[in-house]
């Protein structure tokens, strides 16, 4: 009588086993679907991601000129209204003196 018990069982365990086996595969393709859509998603995001770093560091060679520039030019004003701030004191004080 075992024997036939554990006869019986197999094949009723069997179906179950086999809606398992197919719900498991199901779910892994699925998964692995999923999982290549997000890895195709992050490899474009990457290369948009590159494609911007190198645009910043094309901005930030062009900044570092545009720095320059406007320092130079700063510097050359400064020099100027410095030069024209001593003539024009100097100036005052000659015709302060003279006055006087």
């Amino acid at each position: 009588m075992d024997r036939n018990n554990s006869t019986l069982r197999h094949p009723i365990s069997r179906p179950s086993s086999v809606a398992s086996i197919n719900n498991t595969s199901t779910n892994k393709n699925r998964q692995y679907a999923h999982l290549h859509a997000q890895l195709a998603q992050l490899n474009a995001h990457l290369a948009d991601t590159e494609n911007l770093l190198r645009m910043t560091a094309v901005q930030a060679q062009d900044m570092r000129f545009l720095g320059g520039y406007v320092g130079a030019l700063f510097m050359g004003s400064a020099k100027v209204l410095g030069e024209e701030s001593v003539q024009g004191r100097g100036k005052q004080s000659d015709s302060g003196g003279k006055e006087t």
